[in-house]
């Protein structure tokens, strides 16, 4: 069986010019830097900066920061020289089938929709939690089974992907002026808090700035990390270690980045302009993680901080309560844009994948006015809906982080090997230092995949069994690259 038949890059490139599932070019590199702020400045900057502070940095949590947004940086220079390369709709899984072959690149699309669909849901419930409580402080009280803490179903979070579903589906340029105007508000907001918090900050906040290590409670079970079970090693809260322990969550800050590739197809100049996108937009981010960090530590002492809400507690705490409102109101517009993008970039790798034939290709039909993959994007909305609607997650939201890394880890490995099996395609972009670089960032991202739960690597290997039967029950037959003996079983067996 071959399993390992790859797709050559001509062949991918040649996909994209079929009238029929043809997506338009309509997005420049400013449009995709904005998409890579809209989907990475969400929860993260304002909820994990006050977290890790008060539980394993310090005021160095401003130095975690550096660490994950360099480890983030060694896996972006690997996806800008494959979207430079490849300007193919479907990020990883496009850049795996040119590379690893037809099974791995089906393993990564598997992965991506887990990490995406589970992420677009697990956002809208966090919004639907901010635009309640902004509700709440006007006086406008939800009902508790429609809004709630445990709601019976979270109407809120159902009605944006509803919204949300809609915009997509009328095209990638207005996709692009939504996300655009949201992400100038939220960006406002965060600016907002840098300079305000600047009049608070006290210099004794900063000292000690990297407090002094103690160990952490030992975690037992399928709770504990991996790297615990397998060597005995015991995070450690504070000091340097802690700094770094404190990376592998903050790393979780920057993810969406990637999601930028999946656009590829729908851009001008996607060769410049995708590693612009993808590196302009990570950048961005981390001068501004950076600084929140800084001002929030500077404004309280990191043992005082809040755990659910820093930035709005850490005005509250300095007697200007009224900031927190504003702040709520950027939390609501950022949270937005990271479901919009998220959405977008799940439809973007199913689009692939069905036009492969790995799932079904009649739903990788492009919309004749819109120029936007609607079936893909409907269903997906439906989806995600569902999810955000009726299902409690918990500690499932650990499975987007795993299959994150896991992306990252076999697109760097993927730069490696079409270096050296194409070294003939023509390169816009050049990751440097290969193979030192992508080596580099494979044990980063491994290194922080063993700080993950024992119960998170389960899960995630459930949910790839479940995709190994779906691809030889289905995907395997019915892939464009299959012989033709292959896709003649298919064919009687769909008779």
């Amino acid at each position: 069986m071959d399993i390992f038949r790859t797709k050559t890059v001509e062949q991918s490139i040649r996909d994209t010019e079929d009238p029929e599932h043809q997506l338009r070019k309509r997005l420049t590199a400013t449009d995709l830097t904005v998409f890579g702020i809209g989907v990475i400045v969400g929860t993260g900057i304002f909820v994990l900066t006050g977290q890790v502070a008060k539980e394993l940095a310090g005021p160095a949590v401003a130095l975690s920061f550096v660490v994950a947004a360099i480890v983030c940086g060694l896996a972006a220079l690997c996806y800008a020289e494959f979207a430079s390369t490849i300007p193919v709709a479907g990020s990883a899984y496009t850049f795996s089938f040119a590379t690893l072959g037809e099974f791995p690149a089906w393993v990564i699309g598997w992965d991506l929709i887990l990490e995406l669909a589970l992420a677009a849901a697990v956002v809208a419930v966090g919004w639907s939690g901010y635009f309640a409580s902004m509700l709440a402080s006007v006086g406008l009280e939800l009902p508790a089974a429609i809004a709630g803490e445990d709601p019976v179903v979270n109407v809120p979070a159902i009605l944006i992907v509803l919204l949300l579903t809609a915009i997509l589906v009328a095209g990638i340029k207005l996709s692009s002026r939504v996300n655009l105007i949201l992400v100038i508000t939220k960006i406002a907001v965060v600016l907002l808090v840098i300079v305000a918090g600047l009049f608070f900050v006290k210099a004794a906040n900063y000292t000690p700035f990297i407090p002094e290590a103690v160990s952490t409670a030992r975690v037992e079970g399928l709770q504990a990390p991996l790297i615990q079970v397998l060597f005995g090693i015991t995070p450690v809260a504070f000091g340097v270690i802690g700094i770094f322990s404190a990376a592998a969550i903050v790393f979780f800050a920057f993810i969406g980045f990637d999601i930028v590739a999946t656009a590829a197809e729908e851009t001008i100049r996607p060769q410049h302009d995708v590693p612009r996108g993808i590196l302009g937009s990570l950048a961005i981010c981390t001068v501004l993680y950076v600084a929140v960090s800084l001002v929030v530590v500077g404004m309280q002492h990191y043992s005082e901080l809040s755990t659910a809400a820093p930035l709005s507690d850490a005005f509250t705490a300095v007697g200007h309560a009224w900031l927190a409102t504003i702040i709520s109101v950027g939390a609501i517009a950022g949270l937005t844009t990271v479901v919009l993008v998220l959405m977008l970039g799940q439809t973007r790798v199913l689009f692939a994948m069905c036009r492969d034939g790995l799932l079904p290709r009649s739903l990788a039909t492009v919309h004749p006015r819109y120029g936007t993959p609607a079936r893909l994007t409907v269903i997906i909305g439906l989806v995600t809906m569902a999810l955000a609607g009726f299902v409690s997650f918990g500690e499932l939201a650990e499975l987007v982080n795993i299959g994150t890394l896991f992306a990252f880890v076999v697109v760097s490995i993927g730069v490696i090997i079409l270096r050296r099996t194409r070294p003939d395609l023509p390169r816009v972009f050049r990751a440097p230092f290969v193979p030192v670089l992508p080596i580099v960032s494979v044990l980063a991202c491994l290194y922080l995949m063993l700080n993950l739960p024992v119960q998170t690597w389960l899960r995630f290997l459930v949910w790839m069994a479940i995709g190994v039967v779906l691809y030889f029950g289905y995907g395997y037959w019915h892939s464009r690259t299959a012989t033709p003996w292959q896709k003649r079983a298919a064919e009687r067996e769909g008779g």
